[in-house]
């Protein structure tokens, strides 16, 4: 079974397909990058593979982010003032052991 969800622009010949599938006869969410171009058609090794399983805290994490954080504007390293960054040091993990386990 294959379910294509969605796709998204990366460039000219570039997209992100996503996809519910079977590999290998395990159900899971696919995200991969799919190229059409004189060279070559077709998915590329750039991708992940999220199994059923996993899906559950998968779909939790992508929910934690919220759309206000995305868009948040982007500034240059060295470029915030010196309460943002000690504010931004407090709030994000500095190692995997301080990340939320979903």
């Amino acid at each position: 079974m294959e379910k294509d969800i969605g796709k998204i622009s990366k460039n000219d010949e570039t997209e992100i397909l996503i996809r519910v599938d079977d590999f290998g006869g395990n159900r899971g969410l696919t995200i991969r990058e799919f190229v059409t171009s004189e060279r070559y058609t077709g998915f590329t090794k750039a991708g992940v593979r999220i199994k059923a399983d996993d899906f559950p805290k998968f779909k939790e994490m992508i929910n934690s982010v919220s759309v206000e954080e995305m868009a948040e504007p982007v500034t240059e390293p060295g470029q915030e003032t010196l309460p943002e960054a000690e504010a931004k040091a407090k709030e994000e993990p500095t190692n995997s052991e301080e990340m939320p386990d979903y």
